[in-house]
């Protein structure tokens, strides 16, 4: 194919201007190449060229300096050839976009970023959600971000995971690698994805240094806490929270972020999600949890939260407050929010005699059947509140200092 005769210069093209009293002036290199000269000093290449079915179209090539001169002839013999093989160039440039676009929407990032937002926002805590993503995009993203996530293969993973388990935070790395196998599965459903490579590299990192967080699991000493609890001078609804985390043992997050709407006082039941993805989980309420939850309801009923934060109701206390609250009580470093689950847990099977099933369930543990169903969210309810019951009645008779033996016989 002739290449077109070149009638243009880069002076030209910088100096063009429009003449006075015309609205623009296009200047022609040849070939269909235009460049189209604006009175606000704007240039636009644009090709003039008929599409295989006859019509004449025209076709924007970007703009100028932006665009250069050759630049410009570049995409003019690249267009013409195109039109040689009977190829639409605009259309060829929509399917190339479209390509890209589905590209995009199918990498690594994108499907991720999707899932966060549509599945795994509502599954956890706001905090716990923020902290996975702030895992993705600093460990996860800038190596897998852009790749297709349906061609992702286990030793790319792997390759990911070993820089994090080379800075010594191995448990980081196991978590990074959870997070990319539930991306992964979400992209099988989704129908972008065919297998999660995860499944591959089991027993390919170090085994993550067990840590146990600091709890008071000896009934005096947790006697000694309960009554410094209830001395506490700080945010009333910061006692209450305190006062409610060992009757309940649930998650700190599902504490802090409880909503008004999941109580029903009335019935003595609380209707939560556990943040952990396990079943919804309802939990029958002791009388020492309803009453505190009453003195509560006229101080922060008219809001969502039964804890909202100091600042604004529409959103809960932040994690950290019930661990905070603790240190100032000068149980630092020896209990965080989370040490009341392993308090309970430890006592309640130990000493109070109650099955470990039915604590587990209580924790919003998964718990199956003998054939491996897991059990719904109202199974063992009567015991699950008859133990909850024993279990704040007891922690009454610590907080009273009285002798640390059950007060009702073992149950099971």
């Amino acid at each position: 194919m002739a290449r077109a005769t070149n009638k243009l210069t880069d002076r030209q093209c910088r100096t063009a201007t429009v003449p006075s009293g015309r609205r623009q002036v296009k200047l022609s290199d040849g070939g269909g190449l235009i460049l189209l000269v604006k009175t606000d000093g704007a240039k636009q290449w644009q090709l003039r060229y008929r599409r295989p079915s006859g019509r004449e179209a025209t076709m924007g090539l970007g703009t100028y300096p932006e665009v250069t001169l050759s630049k410009a002839r570049e995409q003019r013999d690249e267009a013409r050839a195109l039109l040689a093989d009977g190829i639409d160039p605009i259309e060829n440039r929509k399917s190339r976009r479209q390509a890209a676009a589905s590209a995009d929407a199918s990498s690594f990032e994108a499907v991720a970023r999707e899932w966060w937002g549509a599945v795994h926002w509502h599954e956890v805590t706001e905090s716990h959600a923020t902290r996975n993503l702030r895992r993705l995009e600093q460990y996860a993203f800038p190596t897998l971000g852009r790749r297709p996530v349906g061609e992702i293969e286990a030793p790319e993973v792997l390759q990911v995971l070993r820089r994090i388990e080379q800075q010594g935070t191995v448990e980081t790395a196991h978590r990074v690698k959870t997070l990319i196998g539930q991306v992964c599965r979400y992209a099988i459903a989704t129908g972008r994805g065919s297998r999660d490579p995860t499944a591959d590299l089991k027993g390919m990192l170090r085994s993550p240094t067990t840590r146990h967080l600091p709890a008071v699991t000896d009934p005096k000493e947790l006697g000694g806490l309960l009554r410094a609890i209830d001395g506490y001078r700080g945010q009333p609804t910061t006692r209450a929270a305190l006062q409610l985390a060992p009757i309940l043992f649930c998650r700190p997050g599902e504490l802090r972020a409880a909503r008004w709407e999941t109580f029903d006082l009335d019935a003595a039941t609380w209707d939560f999600q556990p943040t952990k993805g396990g079943d919804p989980l309802l939990t029958p309420l002791p009388d020492q949890a309803v009453s505190i939850l009453r003195a509560l309801e006229p101080i922060t009923g008219r809001g969502p939260y039964v804890f909202p934060s100091g600042r604004t109701a529409e959103r809960p206390i932040s994690e950290n407050t019930l661990t905070a609250a603790l240190r100032r009580m000068d149980y630092g470093g020896r209990m965080v929010a989370h040490g009341f689950r392993a308090a309970a847990r430890t006592i309640l099977v130990e000493r109070l005699g109650w099955g470990v099933e039915i604590v587990e369930m209580q924790l919003g543990h998964r718990v199956r059947d003998p054939h491996g169903r897991a059990y719904n969210r109202t199974q063992w309810i009567e015991q699950r509140g008859a133990m909850l019951q024993q279990w704040a009645d007891y922690l009454d008779s610590l907080r009273g200092d009285q002798a640390v033996i059950p007060i009702y016989g073992a149950q099971r």
